[in-house]
């Protein structure tokens, strides 16, 4: 479930001790050398083992941190760091003993994530008085009362006391993003406990905050159908799948099957340990949704201490793990997820997705070619196989895919199938067919009339090409105040006006693209020529200097050197194109950039 936490995640980072911590100098760096051998192994672990944290590689900050313990066991800093790492990388047998031997070396200084370990811990144990205590000990700063709040909820749902699980829920004067948890967990509670009327204006309140929520309108939709209303049940499924931006969630199809076949339908949550294990998932996929990454990892490790099968909270990790581009450890979570559910195909489509980013694209192939063959009506595998092989470059494939996906389509098309063509219509243009871009990106187009990037593709070929300058010069403009911070779209528009010869403008908005996108050796480029066209040269070189570093294509490398050797020719204004220039359109002068269409929705969202 994804509800802003922005603000409450920057105001509890500290609080959780996520933030970088380092020894003191009189703690370590004062007195390195005077323990010889073992003084320089101590800060070379610690050094080492903050590179590695910072790098997102957990596994080898853990070694690192636990060769600097077995040097200095009581050192507070070295507890606190070994402990949170462990939990990044469950390695719960370390966890476990490092959360108490850090509250007993910290007395006074509470120790929120590591209360909150020895609280689940003792949750699984059914020693419901202790994980009280330490729940609610945790519960300082914003996610800290949330988190301790729902916990101590449900550990009063274990011991049979949903009365007081609910009052603990009732917490006056909550921010908007808390008051949503705090309405979705007493609608989940109050299933638990049998009060259907209760929970059902929970949900009720919970949905109209966040209808497009996947995670609560499955609870909500599975709490009605379970009670026998099913034309709720039904419409809360169809408005899920009728938002759905691309193809609808299997899950949300699969349950809506279910109900339309008669089967009885169970509740989401039906155990205080599902209910707890629910805290945990929610907040952390939130969390690294909205940037705090690390805790994020945190809290859905402890969610899979409880339960390490959880399909969601394992997905979850594997979309963390692809954000902090750990490929390898995605593929081993989702390899986690129990086989057999409708998640399936989802699945192997990620897996798919980081195998090419682990440059393993024929092994890529192979799984989404199979999965196609298996389900030969399924557009999922064939759309993400087109956008495997166009990010490559390797466009004739790419068509061939789209177009087999394309062929799946339904009669009636809908404004989400606007990409499939949009794509196929970039690979006809990379291979120098315009006439079927043209067609391709057009209808992308009548689909989606307010899309950005065919707006801004189909905008800036015309212009590129000196045709349907006025209506191509359109398009452009209104993708950029559509889309105001994207460094391609904006470069469209300056580049645009580039070949209009309105190049004071056109220097103006390059110098916006850049510092949107300063990584990109295209733009760089880009800004480069204006600078010329208005005077400002050596700016320009400096562009042109700045481009090379950025690893440009091999054949626009070559014309930069000549470039910054011989600076731009005499400025040729734009003209009406002439039949000559429309039979050469396919000739462009400046390879295309576009923003990069993302991998299929993660599993969950």
């Amino acid at each position: 479930m994804r509800v802003r936490l922005r603000v409450a995640l920057l105001t509890s980072a500290a609080v959780f001790g996520m933030t970088a911590t380092g020894l003191s100098a009189p703690n370590a760096f004062g007195e390195v050398f005077k323990h010889g051998d073992a003084a320089q192994s101590l800060i070379g672990s610690y050094l080492a083992a903050n590179l590695a944290k910072s790098a997102n590689d957990a596994k080898s900050a853990a070694l690192f941190y636990r060769n600097a313990l077995a040097t200095d066991p009581k050192n507070e800093v070295l507890l606190e760091q070994s402990f949170q790492v462990e939990v990044l990388e469950a390695n719960w047998q370390r966890a476990v003993p490092l959360a108490r031997q850090l509250i007993a070396a910290n007395e006074g200084k509470t120790q929120r994530i590591a209360h909150l370990l020895l609280g689940l811990d003792a949750f699984k144990s059914q020693s419901y008085s202790k994980a009280e205590k330490n729940f609610e000990t945790a519960s300082e700063g914003p996610i800290g009362e949330l988190t301790s709040t729902l916990a101590r909820a449900w550990t009063e749902v274990a011991r049979g006391n949903t009365k007081k699980a609910l009052k603990l829920l009732n917490l006056p004067k909550q921010a908007e993003w808390a008051q949503f948890y705090l309405n979705y967990h007493n609608a989940l509670i109050a299933d638990v406990a049998g009060r259907q009327k209760e929970a059902a204006a929970a949900f009720e309140r919970t949905y109209e905050e966040a209808n497009r929520t996947l995670r609560t309108a499955l609870a909500y939709a599975r709490h009605a159908a379970h009670y026998g209303h099913i034309k709720r049940a039904k419409s809360i499924l169809r408005q899920q799948i009728d938002q759905a931006q691309r193809e609808p969630h299997p899950l949300a199809r699969d349950l809506l099957d279910k109900i339309e076949a008669g089967e009885k339908i169970s509740l989401l949550i039906k155990t205080p340990e599902d209910g707890l294990t629910e805290v945990f998932y929610g907040l952390g996929e939130a969390l690294t949704s909205e940037g705090g990454l690390s805790m994020g990892i945190l809290y859905l490790q402890m969610a899979l201490y409880l339960q390490p099968d959880h399909a969601f909270a394992l997905a979850a990790l594997a979309n963390a793990y692809e954000a902090s581009r750990r490929y390898d450890d995605a593929i081993a979570a989702y390899d986690r997820i129990p086989p057999g559910t409708p998640l399936q195909d989802s699945i192997d489509i990620r897996k798919a997705f980081d195998l090419n980013s682990l440059d393993k694209v024929d092994e890529a192939q192979v799984v989404l070619d199979k999965l196609a063959a298996t389900n030969p009506t399924d557009i999922r595998p064939l759309d993400a196989l087109g956008n495997i092989m166009r990010s490559r470059k390797r466009f004739d494939e790419a068509v061939d895919y789209y177009s087999r996906a394309i062929d799946l389509l339904p009669e009636r098309l809908e404004k989400r199938h606007w990409s499939f063509y949009y794509s196929r219509g970039t690979c006809y243009e990379r291979t120098k067919n315009w006439p079927l871009a043209e067609v391709d990106l057009q209808k992308a187009l009548k689909l989606f009339p307010d899309q950005p990037l065919t707006l801004n593709y189909l905008g800036y070929s015309w212009v590129d090409q000196n045709r349907n300058l006025k209506q191509g010069m359109a398009l452009i403009e209104k993708a950029v105040a559509l889309k105001p911070d994207d460094g391609y779209i904006v470069d469209s528009l300056g580049w645009a006006h580039y070949k209009l010869g309105n190049f004071k403008q056109s220097a103006s908005f390059l110098e916006r693209a850049v510092e949107l996108r300063p990584e990109d050796p295209v733009l760089n480029d880009h800004l480069g020529d204006a600078l010329w066209r208005v005077g400002r040269e050596r700016e320009a070189r400096y562009q042109w200097d700045q481009s090379l570093t950025l690893d440009p294509e091999p054949e626009n490398a070559e014309k930069i050197k000549k470039k910054l050797a011989e600076g731009l020719p005499p400025e040729v204004q734009a003209q009406i194109p002439t039949k000559s220039d429309k039979a050469g359109a396919n000739k462009r002068q400046k390879p295309r950039k576009e923003s990069k269409l993302t991998p299929p929705s993660a599993i969950v969202e």
